[in-house]
């Protein structure tokens, strides 16, 4: 099993380097499996909305077609899933994966007021000021 890089994932979907993309579809083609870890996700996801400016329906496409890559073990798959559908209801993906990668049941502690917000709506934590 091979570990892959946010920049391999990055390639894939804008396809900025056409070169660059091909070696990398082929790559993982080739690769028997590859290992995607919860971090690299999370950087994926930074890259596209902070870098190439993809808006939230586009970053979720994108998470779709990694997820869906046959070959890939996802770190943590359920957190990672979790956290998903929480940032498709419109929290951060970050705060997103953290709180789906607490363990259950939880409370978190964050002097963030909008996360706690968001979380209220959603429901999907108990978010404490310290």
């Amino acid at each position: 099993m091979t570990a892959v890089d946010t920049n391999i994932l990055v390639r894939i979907i804008t396809r900025d380097n056409a070169e660059q993309a091909e070696r990398a579809v082929a790559f993982l083609e080739r690769e028997e499996s590859v290992f995607l870890a919860k971090t690299v996700l999370l950087e994926f996801e930074w890259v596209l909305r902070g870098i190439y400016k993809y808006g939230r329906s586009e970053v979720l496409s994108a998470l779709g077609v990694v997820l869906s890559i046959d070959n890939a073990e996802i770190e943590d798959a359920v957190a990672v899933t979790q956290a998903i559908d929480w940032y498709a209801q419109g929290m951060d993906f970050a705060d997103s994966l953290h709180l789906a990668s607490a363990p259950r049941p939880h409370r978190f502690a964050s002097f963030d007021a909008a996360l706690r917000r968001r979380t209220m709506r959603i429901g999907t934590a108990d978010v404490v000021c310290p």
